[in-house]
């Protein structure tokens, strides 16, 4: 009889830690309200940079491993022939400053009066051949001069009114000064300058490859002396602050949590529990990837939620799984 009770206790006591182990066998616990598990891993961020021009690169101060900060220069160009552009470029600016000046400000006083000049020396000559157009005129009535010397002083005379038309013309010009057509023209050119020495400039700027973010050079792709081509990559650059967490949470789950929820996150062989916040909970659902494990099998639609870590350090690794606890999950319901 005592063993009958010794064994009916056993059983009992094997009931009791079989239901504590499974919840109950499946009908309590899980998704009843506490502690949500998730899990997900490290999110991977990284970005190749370049240089935007071609060149020969002359210097690069950083090697695969090293802990960049935002703005720091990783690589350099030659930049000889950069800067001879630039200075090609202003002297450009200096040469269309000086045709614009010259046609803004008018002709030289000395350009007028030279003109001025012209037009009585025009003046004069006419004068002249009036006279003797008159005089010759009246002798050629009575025969005393030929028609053909007749006919060379009106020529002449002809010729010296035309000429000082001219001179009147040109004198105008000089007083009027350049046209509002060529005055636009000039600026014209200036702009285009400027936006030469501009872009050289711009050219310039882009020798240099500085860093976008803090962050780690995962790759370094070529050696000081290559030539590069634009867009070509030299460097990959590890982007891990702020740190996320991309995890997967089952769709009959989703009405637990909420963005701006607190979250542990533990890595394997990691002692330290980091401190995130539920940042982002994707709006449109997924199929369960291959690579993420649920807790619950039964439903293949997830949602992916990004998880901001407060408190990284270097032992937590981009890519590196993890489990995310939420304690504070709301009960799900029947």
């Amino acid at each position: 009889m005592n063993r009958r009770r010794l064994i009916l206790i056993a059983a009992i006591l094997l009931l009791v830690l079989a239901a504590l182990f499974t919840r109950g066998f499946g009908l309590f616990g899980g998704r009843d309200g506490g502690t949500l598990t998730l899990n997900g891993n490290v999110d991977i961020r990284s970005v190749d940079l370049g240089f935007r021009v071609p060149g020969r690169i002359a210097d690069m101060p950083v090697d695969e491993g090293a802990r960049v900060a935002a703005g720091a220069k990783l690589a350099q160009l030659d930049t000889r022939p950069l800067s001879d552009a630039v200075a090609v470029a202003e002297a450009d600016i200096a040469a269309a400053d000086a045709d614009l000046a010259r046609r803004v400000n008018g002709n030289r006083p000395q350009d007028i009066a030279q003109a001025g000049a012209t037009v009585a020396e025009r003046q004069a000559t006419l004068a002249k051949a009036r006279e003797d157009y008159e005089r010759r005129q009246a002798l050629v009535k009575t025969g005393a001069i030929s028609q053909a010397l007749f006919d060379a002083t009106r020529a002449q005379y002809l010729a010296a009114q035309a000429q000082l038309r001219a001179a009147e013309q040109a004198l105008s010009l000089q007083k009027a000064g350049a046209r509002i057509e060529d005055i636009d023209a000039a600026r014209a050119q200036r702009a285009a300058a400027v936006a030469r020495r501009d872009k050289a400039r711009t050219d310039l700027a882009d020798a240099t490859i500085t860093a976008p973010a803090a962050g780690t050079i995962l790759t370094r792709a070529r050696e000081p002396g290559a030539i590069v081509q634009p867009g070509e990559a030299v460097f990959t650059l590890t982007i891990d602050r702020p740190m996320r967490v991309r995890a997967y949470i089952a769709e009959p789950d989703l009405g637990r949590i909420s963005p701006g929820m607190k979250v542990a996150v533990t890595a394997d062989g990691n002692p330290r529990t980091y401190r995130g916040t539920i940042g982002f909970i994707s709006p449109v659902a997924e199929f369960t990837p291959k690579t993420v494990e649920t807790s619950d099998l039964r439903s293949d639609l997830v949602y992916r939620i990004r998880v901001i870590v407060a408190d990284p350090d270097d032992a937590l690794r981009q890519g590196q799984p993890v489990t995310v606890a939420i304690a504070d999950a709301r009960p799900a319901r029947d």
